[in-house]
């Protein structure tokens, strides 16, 4: 490397350059220049129907003694050079400096806004009917997306509270279409089992490309365990209930797990699609991770010996299992509780078609802690039996874990999990499918023989 070269560092999938530092220096300075004003405190009074609502304090932490403008619209971004874009709306020209090409970490992306949220005239007409919009502020804590809360004032002047998530790029439309798609489907069935979904959109700012998911505002608790009873008989049921639009396994648009895309589509064989559904997030791993010959070999070992011998014994001799919509990314830390009902409440859906049991594959991960507790599994399947053969069923939920595993080191550079994924092949083959060349099976590496856990997206600074 030249010293004309930047010097660039990877950190666990992030990478640095003396360029990208300069890119967010000089958005923050255009920030700055563009306010060039003492930050006071400020609240909002708000006019509907000629009548006069009580002064609102503003949502954000931060305020500024004149406005940063108006919600980003096509003409503030279109026929402008960039100090009249400064002068109408300095959010909007730093969401332009993100580079939605290259890796995005929202922690960042948080202080180049300086905490005010982007807010967008898409946003506002995606509201229902009748709305009159308040503010917005950040809300909750997201590694992928920016989250906020939406006040708004109902046509009964009640203010009424929405949950906002917004996603840049290709990428973030795919990821919050899935999850919009996904949380229509739940709510189908179960409508008090998840936020109802109100709508998906793009921004109309033309840089970057921008997305944004609305839905309802739940106050939840999502730090105490969930009671299993309740939880897993409202799980289970959602999985009875459902039925597959074609009768096959698989989902109508893409969803994700994280940030990782799944592979869903439609197949009539559950093991043809849990082997096109592990096979893409393994490639993903390899993308991101490097090679490793050995995982590599395991991973032939257990797409074309284990799946078949352990799935496909589920849809042969007269068996059959009905395709069931499922969360897809279910751990604790993707549900909470209704603090207004006591019910268990899921958000972050990225749903597909599946085997009913292919849920559970994630309670067996490291990230999920107090899922793999023996009341959570005795409870599911109190309420929904394990499937034939049922000697199988630990095997089985084994086998389903590598995906919630692989998935997660793909996402999450140089990761434990993607040893623990291994491991667990190791202990499938030497079972189903001996084969030379990969290591044996160690308990200690086991996360529910060691007891090993991870917070997710710590370490990795993400959140």
């Amino acid at each position: 490397m030249t010293e004309n070269q930047d010097t660039v560092s990877s950190v666990e999938g992030i990478s640095t350059s003396t360029q990208a530092l300069s890119t967010i220096s000089s958005a923050e300075s255009k920030m700055q220049a563009a306010a060039n004003i003492p930050t006071i405190s400020r609240t909002e009074e708000v006019k509907k129907d000629g009548r006069e609502a009580a002064a609102i304090p503003s949502m954000t932490e931060t305020k500024l003694d004149k406005p940063l403008g108006p919600p980003f619209t096509e003409s503030s971004q279109n026929g402008k050079d960039q100090e009249e874009q400064a002068a109408a709306n300095p959010l909007a020209l730093l969401l332009s400096e993100i580079d939605v090409e290259g890796p995005i970490r929202i922690k960042n992306i948080i202080t180049l806004l300086g905490n005010e949220f982007p807010m967008d005239d898409a946003v506002i007409k995606a509201l229902p009917q009748g709305s009159t919009y308040l503010s917005v502020a950040f809300s909750a804590v997201s590694a992928w997306t920016l989250t906020a809360r939406v006040e708004t004032l109902d046509l009964d002047g009640n203010q009424k509270p929405y949950f906002l998530k917004v996603a840049f790029g290709e990428h973030g439309r795919i990821m919050l279409n899935g999850e919009f798609e996904s949380s229509k489907q739940i709510s189908k069935i179960m409508p008090d089992f998840i936020p109802q979904p109100i709508g998906f959109g793009k921004y109309k700012t033309q840089k970057p490309a921008t997305y944004f998911y609305l839905s309802d505002f739940v106050d939840m608790d999502v730090t105490s365990p969930p009671d299993a009873h309740n939880f897993c008989s409202r799980l289970a049921e959602m999985h009875k209930r459902s039925q597959s639009p074609t009768g096959k396994f698989g989902f109508h648009v893409t969803t994700c797990d994280g940030k990782v895309a799944h592979t869903v589509r439609w197949e009539e064989s559950w093991a043809i699609f849990f082997q096109n559904l592990l096979l893409g997030v393994c490639k993903l791993d390899l993308e991101t991770n490097g090679p490793w010959p050995n995982l590599e070999r395991a991973t032939k070992q257990v797409v074309t010996k284990v799946i078949p011998r352990l799935l496909g014994v589920l849809q042969t001799k007269g068996r059959q299992i009905k395709p069931s919509l499922i969360h897809g990314d279910l751990w604790e830390g993707n549900m909470g509780i209704n603090q207004q009902t006591g019910d268990t409440i899921l958000f972050d859906a990225g749903s597909y078609y599946a085997h009913h049991e292919m849920e559970l594959g994630h309670w067996r991960c490291a990230f999920s802690l107090q899922f793999r507790d023996e009341p959570y599994w005795k409870a599911y399947k109190r309420h929904y039996p394990a499937s034939e053969p049922k000697a199988e069923f630990e095997d089985r939920i084994r086998l389903y874990s590598l995906k919630g595993a692989i998935n997660y080191a793909a996402g999450h550079p140089e990761s434990e999990l993607r040893a623990m994924a291994y491991n667990d092949m190791c202990y499938l083959c030497e079972k189903y499918a001996p084969l030379d060349g990969i290591d044996k099976y160690d308990p200690q590496l086991d996360p529910i023989v060691a007891g090993t856990s991870i917070v997710p997206h710590v370490r990795e600074g993400l959140i």
